[in-house]
């Protein structure tokens, strides 16, 4: 009856229609990072209340001007503060956002500058707890692509520390959750075949050149191969769900032309299509990195300039450790607490189950400094999940003893994984259950 009044809406996860079919409720964890820290003026002073971090702790503490957006979605969120990785706290500042997901220092190999595997990939990939949906993550970006060593445009790497490149364009984003556009599932199915018989000669010649290649060539083939073997499970995970139908949703309200000079509508439609991509069980894993660290070569550093503020991103951030520059700063942190809040909200209204998407999803929010070229004390906000067994409602400070990755481990396992280990950590960070 909807169809034929000409109206599509989006279908909640419903367990009698999942497909594949599943067992339970899904799980999902979402990742937002925002580069260059954050702003932390004397709180005692008379820039004070822009200061990120709250007042007081535990259960006991009052968010600053920064983080006021949150006040209504206090039981949904942990604030944390004095974690960071330790193997990153020694690096430049403008390197450590490739890190933020991985937690380790960019090493140098056969191939270049290599990273590890980030978080997401790692539950979605090693652990396959992405493979029940159409699409095992979803890598998004300002920036788009996967930008340079160190600069990178993506939070997301592969099991061989490779960048896995972003998305930034919310119809293309759209059309691949959700679109009918392009060929035919047959004219589909035909390219996917095609794809499938080229990797298969690339892996077959690959095996006939090892044999021939000294030990350092060998590594970079395996780097080469590793990423190929992935291309081809995406290959074959796209042939599987060539006949299930895409799920149908409602675009009015999104703004899918927005792009690098419309910064508001492109940040909100972005996080529109993270809840979407969830509340249609499309995927169960989402990174998104509102601006790389690349300072005026990233196109994400204008906005802040386009949105009426007071300079550009990196400008801001450099400005942020007293007086005016604070404030200017701070108020900048507000609008991207804005951006979260409203996540949280769009979240909370799907309703899942005994309650809401929100309710089954983990976000970790964040970035890789505390202030511009600092890479302690991250500012962190861990949100939602609440049927995963997390407890919030509470500001968290650790000692530089405890490694950022701990929050890893206890993801991890809210996920459903069993790992007890991920990067340098030493433990799990059980504070944030309830």
């Amino acid at each position: 009856m909807l169809k034929a009044a000409g109206i599509s809406l989006a279908l909640p996860w419903m367990e009698s229609l999942a497909a594949p079919v599943a067992k339970s409720i899904p799980r999902r964890f979402c990742s937002i990072y925002f580069p260059y820290g954050v702003s932390l003026p004397n709180q005692d002073g008379e820039y004070g209340h822009w200061h990120w971090f709250p007042k007081g702790d535990g259960k006991d503490f009052t968010f600053n001007k920064s983080l006021q957006p949150l006040e209504p979605w206090r039981e949904q969120v942990t604030v944390l503060g004095g974690l960071s990785h330790p193997k990153v706290r020694r690096i430049g500042g403008h390197d450590s956002g490739d890190t933020f997901l991985t937690g380790e220092e960019m090493s140098l190999g056969a191939t270049g500058l290599k990273n590890s595997i980030s978080l997401d990939q790692f539950m979605a990939r090693t652990h396959r707890l992405g493979a029940k949906t159409r699409f095992t993550s979803l890598t998004l970006s300002s920036d788009g692509g996967t930008g340079l060593p160190t600069r990178a445009n993506t939070l997301s790497y592969s099991s061989n520390g490779l960048p896995i490149p972003s998305l930034n364009r919310p119809a293309l984003v759209f059309e691949r959750l959700f679109g009918l556009k392009g060929d035919s599932i047959e004219a589909q199915r035909k390219g996917l075949t095609r794809t499938g018989s080229h990797l298969d000669l690339l892996l077959d010649e690959a095996k006939t050149l090892q044999r021939k290649l000294g030990k350092s060539d060998q590594d970079k083939l395996d780097q080469y191969l590793t990423s190929v073997r992935e291309i081809e499970q995406d290959v074959e995970r796209s042939a599987q769900w060539l006949d299930v139908p895409k799920p149908k949703v409602n675009a009015e309200g999104l703004t899918l032309d927005a792009d690098n000079e419309t910064p508001g509508k492109l940040i909100y439609t972005m996080l529109d299509l993270i809840a979407l991509a969830f509340q249609t069980d499309s995927t169960r894993f989402a990174t998104y990195q509102l601006a790389s660290m690349h300072g005026a070569i990233s196109i994400a550093n204008k906005f802040p300039s386009l949105l009426g503020f007071a300079n550009n991103a990196h400008g801001l951030a450099h400005g942020a450790g007293k007086g005016t520059g604070a404030q200017n700063k701070g108020k900048w942190d507000l609008y991207q607490t804005e951006c979260l809040a409203y996540l949280i909200k769009r979240l909370s209204e799907m309703k899942e189950g005994n309650g809401s998407v929100l309710d089954n999803t983990c976000i970790l929010y964040g970035s890789s400094n505390s202030k511009t070229h600092n890479n302690n004390n991250y500012p962190l906000i861990l949100a939602g999940g609440k049927n995963m067994g997390y407890g919030h409602g509470q500001y968290l400070k650790f000692g530089s003893d405890v490694p950022f990755a701990n929050l890893f481990v206890t993801i991890q396992k809210s996920m459903g994984a069993k790992a007890d280990s991920f990067a340098d950590s030493n433990g799990e960070m059980k504070e944030v259950l309830a």
